[in-house]
C-alpha cells in the first residue's frame, strides 16, 4: 500500500466511526472465515453492554471472500444474527453447488480418462471446470435488494468487492454505496475504483480462480473487458477500507502460518512468531500449482497489515501536539489468520472431493506432493469445510480478550 493511500484516506472526511471487515479469497478455505465470525457473533452477544447489531459499517471481499461479504451484506439487518445464517449457508454448500467437471458419466470411473477431459476442457474454455452451479447458488443466497435496504437504511455504509483484469491488467474494485453517500472512486497505479451496484456477474469475477474458473466479463468504463480472481495483482487488501473511511480494520486471512510467517498478533503491533518451516517436498506438478496458488492469494496481506501498524505506531508516539496538528487519524487493525496449514488439513480431506474431479487431478499428477493445496480451494464437502469453522471458531476465542477489545474501543 502507499503511503499516500494511508494518509489521504485518513484525512478525517467521514464523521461516523466506521469499522470495516476485510475477508480475503481462498476458494473453501475461506470457511475458515466462517468459524472466526461466527465466535465474533458469540463474543458480542454475551456482553450485555455492547450493541447487537451487525457491528461493520463497511464489508470489503476479494474471491470466496467476497461471496461472504457480499452474503453479509444482504443479511446485515439481522444484527449479530448475520453471522449465524452465514454459518447456514456454508453448511449447505457442496462442490456440486460451486462447479462441475463436464465428462460423460463412462468417464468417471477413470483417472486417465477423466484427466484427458479436464485438459480438454481448459483448453476450450481457460479453465479446468465450469462455475456455472455457483451462478444459481448466489441467486438462491443472496438478496440484492437486501443489500440495497441496508444500505438506505445506513445498517451498511458500503459494500466492495475486488476483480483482476485480463483484458487490461488493471486490478478493479467495485463499490455499491447508498444514495448520496460521500463516497467517489480512486485511483493508483494499476489499481481503480468506481462506484457499481454489486451483481452476481461482479462476485464471479471475483471469485474466478485462475485455471479452474472461466473468466468472466464486466463492463467498465464502457467496454467489456474480461476479469479473474480479485487477489491476483491485489496489492493493497486494506485499502479499499481504508478509502471508504474505515477507522479500524478487522482482517480475516486464509494464509498459511509457516509462508507469511506471521501468526497476525494483537491490534496494534503485537509481535508473534511463525510455525516452523516445513520439510522439503519434491518439485511436483502438485506443489508448484500449489506454489502458485499461495501466490496469487497470499503473500500481500502481511505486508499491508504491517505499513499500516507501522504508520500508526508512528503518528501514536508523536507528541500530543504535534500528531494533533497532522490531518491524520491513526488506523488500528486486528488481523487474523489460521493457526494451522491447511494444505496439510486438506490433504487428509482429498477423498471427500467429487470423483470425477479426483479421478481427473490424481490423472494429471496434481494430487501428488503438496496437491493438497489445490485441494484445498475445491473442497466445497461439509467434512473439511466443518473443520475449518471449527479451526476459526477455536482460533478467534484464543484470542477473545483482544476481539472484545477491539471493538470496546
Amino acid at each position: 500500500m502507499s503511503l499516500d493511500t494511508i494518509i489521504t484516506s485518513g484525512l478525517g472526511r467521514y464523521t461516523r466511526p466506521t469499522t470495516a471487515l476485510v475477508l480475503m479469497g481462498g476458494g473453501a478455505r475461506t470457511a475458515y472465515q466462517v468459524g472466526v465470525l461466527k465466535a465474533l457473533g458469540a463474543m458480542l452477544n454475551l456482553r450485555p453492554e455492547q450493541p447487537k447489531t451487525f457491528p461493520f459499517q463497511v464489508l470489503v471481499g476479494t474471491s470466496a471472500g467476497a461471496i461472504n461479504s457480499a452474503y453479509l451484506a444482504s443479511m446485515c439487518s439481522q444484527g449479530l444474527g448475520a453471522f449465524d445464517s452465514l454459518a447456514n449457508f456454508w453448511g449447505d454448500l457442496r462442490s456440486k453447488d460451486v462447479y462441475r467437471l463436464n465428462v460423460s458419466p463412462w468417464i468417471r470411473f477413470s483417472r486417465y480418462a477423466a484427466a484427458w477431459s479436464l485438459s480438454r476442457q481448459a483448453r476450450a474454455h481457460g479453465a479446468f471446470l465450469d462455475n456455472m452451479p455457483l451462478v444459481d447458488t448466489l441467486h438462491r443466497g443472496i438478496s440484492q435488494n437486501a443489500i440495497e435496504q441496508a444500505l438506505a437504511s445506513h445498517t451498511l455504509n458500503a459494500l466492495a468487492v475486488t476483480g483482476s483484469s485480463y483484458s487490461t491488467g488493471v486490478h478493479w474494485t467495485f463499490c455499491q454505496v447508498a444514495k448520496g453517500a460521500p463516497y467517489e472512486g480512486w485511483e493508483r497505479p494499476g489499481r481503480r475504483a468506481e462506484l457499481s451496484p454489486i451483481t452476481i456477474e461482479h462476485l464471479m469475477a471475483s471469485s474466478a480462480i485462475p485455471f479452474l474458473f472461466p473468466a468472466t466479463p464486466l463492463w467498465v468504463n464502457g467496454r467489456r473487458e474480461f476479469f479473474g480472481d480479485g487477489s491476483m495483482r491485489q496489492m493493497s487488501p486494506l485499502s479499499p477500507a481504508m478509502h471508504l473511511g474505515a477507522r479500524r480494520i478487522m482482517v480475516v486471512g486464509v494464509g498459511q502460518p509457516e509462508r507469511n510467517g506471521i501468526a497476525f498478533g494483537a491490534a496494534a503491533g503485537g509481535q508473534t512468531t511463525g510455525s516452523a518451516a516445513p520439510a522439503a517436498v519434491g518439485t511436483t506438478l502438485g506443489s508448484i500449482l500449489g506454489h502458485t496458488m499461495a501466490s496469487v492469494f497470499h503473500d500481500t496481506l502481511q505486508a499491508d497489515v504491517e505499513q499500516t501498524r507501522r504508520v500508526t505506531n508512528t503518528v501514536m508516539q508523536m507528541r500530543r501536539d504535534s500528531a494533533a496538528a497532522m490531518p491524520y487519524n491513526p488506523i488500528d487493525v486486528l488481523a487474523i489468520a489460521p493457526s494451522r496449514s491447511l494444505d496439510d488439513l486438506a490433504q487428509e480431506h482429498t477423498k471427500a472431493l467429487p470423483l470425477a474431479t479426483r479421478h481427473a487431478l490424481t490423472g494429471l499428477g496434481i494430487l501428488n506432493g503438496g496437491g493438497g493445496v489445490l485441494a484445498s480451494y475445491l473442497l466445497f464437502e461439509p467434512s473439511f469445510v466443518q473443520t475449518l469453522v471449527a479451526m476459526g471458531e477455536s482460533d478467534a476465542y484464543a484470542r477473545k480478550s483482544e476481539f472484545i477489545g477491539f471493538f470496546a474501543a
